[in-house]
């Protein structure tokens, strides 16, 4: 058994709530832009005071509708200034936020209300007030339903309009740090989604420590940082909250469809995101610049940085040759990709999936430095991640200050710290199980080296057991795999088969281009291409890659290309976007059995 710990750089209120940083936000820093929101397609900043006071209008809107101190109010947006805004005026009536993913089916949004007894709900579209509506006569508790698209802000308004401010500072100081501020469902891998409630102090203890391990990240008035998570997945409450305490300046979109053009607009100095999006910026790079006759100057570009990066671990550094070779690549290719992140940041965050060592490299070579971390929804998002002046590339990074890890003898990764979640909402025997013994157990598996980084492995519940005994976890190689461009969603299968095997789904964004450089017909698609020899060969390319990163027992020997793709409306994802391994292979049961066929 081996375990880290750093001290605690943020001393949690024993009698606060997160009502308290819009306050003292605008007491404190008044003039300074706390959020920006877009209007006719510009941004508006929106200071502190002001913040404030339409925080406290939808919160007397709340309180005069009837919301009582406790009560739990639904959330179901796109990410959007008024989620945030809605989020803290829930907390200032006393309530508490509970989440909902906008993409969810009517019959999640039955599950999740009526399990959290939720009394009102805000949507944003039209589309959600349907789904709610749908299943509204099975939900006895909820009394009210707001739009945001359909004047819901402006009625909580109106509303309010007699309740005294002195009313909603009663209603903001009810909570203490040990009563819960949100519940947030967990995406349901299995099962149905289990209800994770978080505190005040949970988020106290997260976003204060990480604002102060990263403060030359979250300098007020100076930084700022663009929001295009959802803000249903826990990562993006940690992406709302801790710019706040901060304060820096906080912008938010609704997807990732437009996320060059408005990183250009916003221009943030920090950046916070998963995987998917930096694997994304390096392929739409790399397409461009083969598409331009550039190929191989970005390739020659991309393992410089990678050498330069790796050069900056060693004790002498990068040497005399290989800077000059750096500086000429960042006036032709490195500037030009910074541009593409905004051109004024210079660190980004990534967590919900591994990066990747090369890709790491990759981006601390251009002088983009993506921190990567790990974390859970019972963990209020990050529960370890690398430092800005001490990273390791290829780990999670160090413990959150003031929290411990633990690697018990089996090798699952266990917590302590007052980031934890409380308890599962009405669900006591799977709360004692997973905090057994005042551990959180994570069901990850890890490592911690000797200076206390974590490298995460695999999932216990993941492990694959091949007939000759070998255990092997799918997530080290998927994700190796995954980061090819033409692939978009990677499963190892092999549970009791002879050897490991893949199947892997096209995606749809590069095939297109991938078909025209390869003479393939126009409109082809990967059910046309499937058994083509070069987009097999491609495949195989970004196989062999996975396979580099384990042994040749835990390689996969064959893979089937899918026709479809793994998505939240298929049912083979969850919001957000892990497997849902037995739906995939209950449904591919074909092609898996074809993988093993003679």
């Amino acid at each position: 058994m081996r375990e880290f710990s750093l001290p605690a750089l943020y001393e949690v209120p024993a009698d606060g709530n997160l009502t308290d940083i819009v306050r003292r936000n605008a007491a404190q820093h008044p003039d300074v832009a706390v959020i920006a929101r877009k209007v006719d397609g510009a941004w508006q900043d929106v200071d502190a005071v002001q913040f404030l006071a339409e925080v406290r209008a939808a919160a007397k809107g709340l309180i005069a509708a009837g919301v009582q101190p406790g009560d739990r109010v639904g959330l179901m947006s796109r990410t959007r200034y008024e989620w945030t805004l809605l989020d803290f005026a829930i907390w200032s009536a006393g309530a508490v936020t509970v989440p909902v993913y906008e993409t969810s089916s009517p019959e999640q949004v039955e599950w999740i209300l009526a399990d959290s007894g939720a009394t009102a709900m805000i949507v944003e579209l039209d589309t959600h007030t349907a789904a709610v509506e749908s299943v509204r006569d099975r939900l006895p508790a909820l009394k009210h339903l707001w739009q945001i698209e359909g004047g819901g802000v402006e009625e909580l308004g109106r509303l309010g309009q007699d309740v005294t401010d002195q009313a909603v500072e009663e209603r903001s100081s009810l909570a203490k740090a040990d009563d819960p501020a949100t519940i947030v469902y967990t995406s349901g891998t299995t099962g149905r989604p289990k209800g994770c409630v978080l505190t005040h102090r949970s988020f106290f203890a997260e976003c204060g420590n990480v604002v102060e391990r990263l403060r030359p990240l979250f300098r007020t008035g100076e930084c700022s940082v663009l929001l295009f998570l959802p803000l249903a997945h826990v990562f993006g409450r940690l992406v709302q909250v801790a710019p706040m305490m901060a304060p820096i300046k906080l912008g938010t979109v609704p997807d990732i469809k437009n996320l060059t053009d408005e990183l250009a607009s916003f221009r943030p100095t920090l950046i916070l995101g998963v995987p998917r999006v930096f694997e994304k910026v390096y392929n739409s790079a790399r397409a461009k610049a083969q598409a331009d006759g550039k190929g191989k100057i970005f390739d020659k570009a991309a393992d410089t940085a990678i050498a330069y990066s790796k050069a900056l671990d060693t004790p002498s550094g990068p040497a005399l040759g290989l800077k000059i070779k750096h500086k000429v690549f960042d006036k032709l290719v490195y500037s030009k990709l910074r541009a593409v992140l905004g051109g004024k940041g210079e660190y980004a965050i990534s967590g919900g999936a591994p990066l990747g060592e090369r890709l790491g490299h990759f981006f601390r070579g251009i002088g983009f430095t993506v921190l990567e971390g790990y974390g859970l929804t019972e963990s209020c998002a990050a529960t370890a991640f690398n430092p800005w002046d001490r990273q390791k590339i290829g780990t999670v990074g160090q413990p959150l200050p003031g929290s411990v890890v633990r690697i018990a003898d089996d090798g699952e990764v266990l917590l302590h710290g007052d980031h934890l979640f409380k308890e599962y909402w009405n669900n006591p025997g799977a709360t004692a199980q997973a905090l057994a013994d005042g551990w959180f157990h994570t069901g990850d598996i890890g490592t911690l080296d000797e200076d206390g980084y974590l490298r995460i492995t695999g999932r216990k519940k993941e492990i694959i057991v091949t007939a000759g005994g070998k255990n092997v976890a799918p997530a080290v190689i998927e994700d190796r795999i995954r980061a090819h461009a033409l692939v978009a969603e990677c499963m190892v299968v092999g549970d009791g088969r002879p050897f490991v095997g893949a199947l892997v789904t096209i995606d749809e964004e590069f095939l297109g281009r991938w078909a025209a450089e390869h003479g393939k017909p126009a409109g082809s698609t990967a059910a046309s291409l499937s058994a083509d020899a070069d987009l097999n060969a491609a495949v195989q390319a970004a196989i062999d890659d996975g396979n580099a990163a384990v042994s040749k027992a835990e390689s996969v020997r064959k893979f089937r290309i899918l026709s479809s793709q793994f998505t939240e409306d298929s049912g083979h994802l969850t919001p957000s976007l892990k497997l849902k391994r037995n739906v995939v292979a209950k449904d591919f049961a074909d092609e898996i059995e074809a993988i093993y066929a003679k």
